[in-house]
């Protein structure tokens, strides 16, 4: 069946790559077609890979293979909520030493340049409930890269 509304992410020629990456990656993730080029495109033949069906944790994705034209940027992410460290760990080890690259307060970057929230529940919640509890967690999640669970639990707690 195909879904009322899928993301559509663009890549230079590797979305089948990404796309069994993520499937690998996170839970509730596959990949179900690759539908290849009836033709030549921009930026591949016939026979290429052309569009790729995947999920990530439960999201419809489509991967398009659309040359080098349009790059990844982080004004898209997709935020993974985790609930422990070690979870947060092999999520953000994963992507990182998987040729991306570590950014700032939970974002990293996989080596398809697609942006990652690995954001734990802590933090979400300290957050939410807002207040000097929200702001010291704010202020610790500032100084990170990857999240420090039992940091911003720390700070939660004054």
């Amino acid at each position: 069946m195909i879904s009322k509304n899928t993301i559509c992410l663009w890549y230079d020629k590797d979305a089948e790559e990404a796309a069994n990456f993520y499937a690998a990656t996170f839970p509730d993730s596959k990949v179900t077609n690759v539908f290849k080029a009836p033709s030549d495109f921009p930026g591949g033949k016939a026979g290429d890979a052309l569009t790729v069906e995947f999920t990530v944790c439960g999201i419809p994705c489509i991967g398009l293979n659309g040359g080098p034209v349009f790059k990844q940027s982080e004004a898209f992410s997709f935020q993974i909520s985790t609930d422990t460290q070690e979870e947060t760990d092999r999520y953000w080890n994963a992507i990182v030493e998987n040729g991306g690259q570590e950014s700032e307060c939970g974002w990293c970057k996989d080596k398809w340049g697609l942006s990652w929230q690995i954001t734990p529940r802590t933090l979400t919640e300290a957050l939410a409930a807002g207040g000097e509890e929200g702001k010291r967690a704010f202020d610790a999640m500032m100084t990170m890269k990857k999240i420090d669970v039992a940091a911003i639990d720390a700070a939660r707690k004054g």
